[in-house]
């Protein structure tokens, strides 16, 4: 989905560097992740595209239901220029955008552990100091299980790949075998 990529990432990095100046960026996430999670619900969807429902009343439905972050002028001004330039359905994709540039700017990397089998807390914080120390940044460590890598781990961050698990080896040994 390049192209709501590109229609997001204009609107994210406005949004960004707004919250970031006001010092708001935990509201302003909070609030993108109400937005985005608002507009996949297809009743939702159903009223903002209904030309009967005025686009004030709509600003104020997404107002009034997002009493967990930014509320007021700035959120409202957000909401309605989203709506007069059509791009509620990239909603989901500003709220991605604006987290990737707020983990940058917070020296935080999103990490992705795929293992065989669940890891322990104390698995996963050695984890975090290590990679904290080789990547010179914080990490936020999201797991998932994937049996088929039969042990061991895969670990994702940005375009680091590192793949420890047991089935990559067997793989990089086919490979040398047959090479």
């Amino acid at each position: 989905m390049a192209e709501a990529a590109t229609i997001a990432r204009p609107y994210a990095r406005a949004v960004f560097e707004f919250a970031r100046d006001a010092g708001a960026l935990g509201a302003w996430s909070k609030s993108l992740s109400v937005a985005a999670g608002l507009v996949a619900d297809p009743r939702v969807a159903e009223l903002i595209s209904n030309p009967k429902i005025a686009e004030d009343r709509i600003v104020e439905f997404f107002d009034a239901l997002d009493a967990t972050g930014v509320t007021g002028t700035h959120w409202c001004n957000f909401i309605r220029l989203v709506l007069e330039n059509k791009r509620t359905e990239v909603l989901p994709e500003i709220a991605a955008r604006f987290e990737e540039l707020r983990a940058a700017y917070e020296s935080e990397l999103d990490v992705l552990v795929t293992s065989a089998v669940p890891m322990s807390e104390s698995q996963l914080a050695k984890l975090a100091a290590s990679l904290k120390a080789r990547l010179k940044s914080a990490v936020r460590i999201t797991t998932a299980i994937d049996p088929g890598l039969l042990g061991g781990a895969v670990i994702r961050a940005g375009d680091l790949v590192i793949d420890g698990s047991i089935k990559g080896r067997l793989e990089r040994m086919t490979s040398a075998l047959e090479a």
